[in-house]
């Protein structure tokens, strides 16, 4: 028993952050894909690079925006990037989208 329980323990513990990142992931997803639409369709996507926070329910999200030349066409890549907290560790997620140059 004595070395059961701990196992156990570390598997309900390790099921639980899994669940949890998940989650969060799935809201960082949405998070980082309202933030990149508002960006580009507020004429933002001139500007330099961005970054804040966003709340989905008690959890902030930390987020920033990214753009560099895509190697085809005349485009840019806009990519935003979210970071997240489950128990202590930092997670994080990249959405990106395609820019026409004659936006600016």
């Amino acid at each position: 028993m004595a070395i059961v329980i701990p196992v156990a323990i570390e598997g309900v513990h390790v099921a639980n952050q899994a669940g949890q990142v998940g989650l969060r992931k799935a809201a960082a997803a949405r998070v980082g894909d309202a933030v990149l639409n508002e960006w580009v369709t507020m004429g933002q996507s001139q500007t330099a690079n961005q970054r804040g926070t966003k709340m989905e329910g008690p959890i902030e999200y930390r987020w920033s925006i990214q753009t560099q030349p895509w190697n085809q066409d005349s485009m840019r890549i806009a990519t935003a990037q979210v970071t997240f907290n489950v128990q202590g560790r930092e997670f994080e997620i990249d959405i990106s989208t395609l820019i026409d140059n004659s936006t600016r």
